[in-house]
């Protein structure tokens, strides 16, 4: 492994990075940015991510051609992003990366949670999301261009809401247990709306409650979209309900940006960009440099 040196305020040291595979089987709000959740200004030097896909199709025959392309990246860390893990494509991506003895995350959405028990049998992390909901994949309805709004409008939610963020501070977490050398906890976590309200960065109450209530919404549009998609047999009763659903969704971002433009008003959104180590700095003030957390309260008064 190729190694190099962080200088922190106390002493230098040596970091070796190490390798992450992500693996995408079909599609959800959390796929599209996920490997760029880990490294978002491309410029951390612990960690090196490849990422393969099998598109929009998520069959048996479609994982077991993509797996070897990941196998053969021999990551440090696997992880498999997918709706509905259940299904024979995702389940197999499980078992492979299970089988090579490296840890390894399953995100996924709110199907996932029948399936908690199989997944800690497999000892493998996971981090189900609630409010990452289905689409609305009926063809009378769905297009690219609607395919592409919708995904916009849910990664928007997650996003402002604070998924994205959690998400990616877990797997932080894990990287850096790998890193040192120990055996990491691997999440166990549901993402539903408590989780989004205890975990909160937003400041104003008022902002956080629309977060909230952003995010309940993407829950409902799940289950309205799973009722149109494998319930409703007749067009006339499921299009009005996948068009709805993605009313829904849109009316989601909208509430969730403005939360966000009650922190911009009051100054005080956090950011917490990634350091080359991997470490993650903090600021609230926009015209404020992001620091350290032991830095942040002698820089700006607030706390972390």
């Amino acid at each position: 492994m190729l190694a190099y040196q962080v200088e922190s305020r106390h002493k230098m040291t040596e970091i070796q990075f190490k390798k992450i595979g992500i693996f995408k089987c079909g599609n959800i709000g959390t796929s599209p940015l996920l490997e760029l959740l880990l490294d978002e200004l491309a410029d951390r030097k612990d960690i090196k991510i490849r990422t393969v896909t099998t598109g929009s199709k998520m069959a048996l025959e479609d994982v077991e051609e993509a797996l070897p392309k990941m196998l053969e990246f021999n990551p440090d860390l696997f992880v498999v992003i997918s709706p509905n893990t259940a299904l024979p494509g995702p389940a197999k991506a499980r078992e492979a990366f299970v089988n090579s003895g490296k840890p390894a995350i399953v995100i996924t959405d709110a199907p996932g949670k029948r399936i908690k028990p199989d997944l800690e049998k497999q000892g493998i992390g996971y981090i189900i999301i609630t409010g990452d909901p289905l689409i609305g994949a009926r063809k009378e309805f769905l297009d690219a261009t609607e395919m592409a709004i919708f995904n916009s409008n849910i990664s928007k939610v997650l996003a402002i809401t604070g998924v994205y963020r959690i998400v990616q501070q877990e797997i932080d977490k894990v990287i850096f247990a790998v890193e040192a050398g120990q055996a990491p906890i691997l999440p166990k976590l549901v993402i539903d709306i408590s989780v989004i309200r205890d975990n909160s960065v937003l400041s104003n109450p008022y902002a956080k409650a629309k977060a909230m209530a952003a995010y309940g919404m993407a829950e409902r549009v799940a289950d309205i979209d799973a009722l149109a998609c494998f319930v409703e047999k007749e067009s006339a009763n499921y299009i009005p309900l996948v068009a709805s659903a993605h009313e829904i969704a849109q009316a989601a971002a909208r509430l969730a940006e403005e939360a966000r433009e009650i922190e911009k008003c009051n100054d005080s959104v956090m950011r917490k960009p990634h350091a080359k180590d991997g470490r993650l700095k903090n600021k609230t003030k926009l015209l404020l440099q992001p620091v350290f957390d032991g830095e942040m309260k002698e820089q700006n008064g607030i706390g972390t």
